[in-house]
């Protein structure tokens, strides 16, 4: 992305940078509250949080399957047949509502609907599918260093951030319908926030995912981190990835871009998700494999539930979340 970044300029002028959205850290949330008991138990939770999450990372690359389901197909070479793409845009000032009247993060939204999108298109095709057993698999990127540097930057010896994809992986379950409930389409929202919030913030398996991948590649190398990232792409349901945009419109040789969006593509999975936010807008771009899939009835079912999760939360009167 820097890469395609650094050829881009600002279409209102030319000569100034281009800025992205800020990114938040996250404050201790129990303030200065550290009792012995509090303290012990919170080492003892990221201890269990961080094996448990590490094992089932390493479980999903070699033997643990998603059920076949409507949004999985188990073909086996799947990531060389057709695909089609859908996209759908959302208002980056409507999903910050959502976020103020909950209480939670614009990713936590986004996601939130991704999950009642799909789960609600599995339904329709497969009645029962809604609670299969469905993994997604989020791409994490593992960089230090926040931003987007140049290609000139990157190249340079002793670059403080160097060329190369540094990333990591974190297996959230889909939200069950009949757990979350479809007809309270925020717990969707909740629950995948906390889903996230757990695995961020009390376990560090994300960092020791990527240390043994850094590892497989140092001692095997290319062929067997391919195979193990192969193998937990394989065996999950879903990919999701996402990339904060600019905030100003771009433009390309003078000509302005009036939107752009992103995907992974050659993943052995049959539906993989890109989210990225663009000038006021976020965009959600959908591929999956095709003729197994249909990305417009998809693309329908993640509208339907931004819609449902966006009038339900404006409607609700429950306090939002602390944080």
């Amino acid at each position: 992305m820097g890469a395609l970044l650094s050829c881009l300029q600002r279409a209102d002028n030319p000569s100034l940078p281009l800025t992205f959205p800020s990114v938040q850290l996250h404050a201790n949330e129990d303030g200065e509250n550290f009792s012995m008991r509090r303290t012990l138990h919170k080492i003892f939770s990221t201890v269990y949080n961080t094996a448990s999450d590490f094992s089932t990372s390493i479980l999903k690359s070699c033997s643990a399957e998603d059920d076949e389901t409507p949004i999985r197909s188990g073909q086996h070479g799947v990531e060389f047949l057709p695909v089609g793409i859908e996209t759908v845009t959302f208002s980056l000032d409507h999903i910050k509502q959502i976020k103020s009247k909950l209480g939670v993060t614009l990713n936590d939204v986004i996601t939130g609907t991704i999950f009642l999108g799909t789960r609600l298109y599995m339904e329709t095709l497969s009645p029962g599918s809604g609670s299969a057993n469905s993994t997604s698999l989020v791409l994490l990127n593992t960089r230090v260093f926040a931003g987007y540097k140049s290609i000139e930057e990157m190249v340079r010896p002793n670059a403080e951030l160097p060329w190369g994809n540094h990333f990591a992986f974190l297996t959230i379950p889909l939200p069950k319908l009949r757990d979350a409930g479809a007809e309270n389409p925020l717990q969707f929202v909740f629950k995948a926030r906390e889903i996230i919030k757990r695995k961020r913030m009390s376990s560090f398996a994300v960092y020791l995912t990527a240390k043994y991948l850094q590892l497989v590649s140092k001692f095997r190398g290319a062929q067997g981190a391919s195979k193990y990232i192969h193998g937990t792409m394989m065996n999950t349901s879903m990919g999701i990835t996402n990339v904060m945009g600019p905030i100003e419109q771009m433009a390309l040789a003078s000509h302005p871009v009036k939107g752009l969006y992103f995907v992974v593509t050659g993943a052995p999975q049959s539906l993989m998700v890109g989210v990225m936010s663009y000038a006021g807008k976020l965009r959600v771009a959908v591929m999956v494999e095709k003729d197994f899939i249909d990305p417009r009835k998809l693309k329908s079912h993640i509208e339907h539930a931004f819609d449902l999760i966006f009038k339900a939360a404006c409607s609700s009167r429950t306090p939002p979340l602390a944080n």
